[in-house]
């Protein structure tokens, strides 16, 4: 698979991560049972598999450091963010924490893409400020 073709199937499987951990808030199905729901899904084809599986088995086993972590960068308790975007800062804090090998450019950048297409009106501004805030304590800088 060329490098083009990967870097749009993982876009396509953060697209499908946000949404399993929108339906995870909504409904707290186990990992298990939201991996098998979106397997069955026809666009998991279409996404990079390894790295959605891998993903979200590890937002959903570390996902109270993960809120810890959020915690500190936001302005308001956690639940009172908007359900898509509290998605979306896992995936990212997440991508910060425990890919280095993502730019965290790259990581800013399609957490924003993600928020303008499923998040609110203004959204995307709020993603973009806590993950820019998150970058200098989460990345050290050679990975920056």
């Amino acid at each position: 698979m060329s490098k083009a073709a990967l870097s749009g199937a993982r876009s396509r499987a953060r697209e499908l991560i946000v949404q399993a951990l929108y339906q995870l808030q909504l409904t707290g199905h186990s990992v298990n049972e939201l991996v098998e729901q979106f397997q069955e899904r026809p666009e998991y084809n279409r996404v990079d598999r390894p790295y959605f599986d891998e993903v979200i088995a590890a937002i959903c086993a570390n996902r109270a450091t993960l809120e810890s972590t959020i915690g500190k960068y936001i302005d308001r308790p956690l639940d009172q963010l908007d359900p898509v975007e509290f998605g979306i800062l896992l995936l990212g804090v997440h991508e910060l924490e425990a890919m280095p090998d993502v730019p965290f450019r790259v990581v800013i950048n399609e957490a924003v893409n993600l928020a303008k297409r499923f998040g609110s009106v203004d959204g995307h501004k709020y993603i973009n400020a806590v993950l820019d805030r998150a970058v200098p304590e989460l990345r050290a800088a050679g990975a920056r």
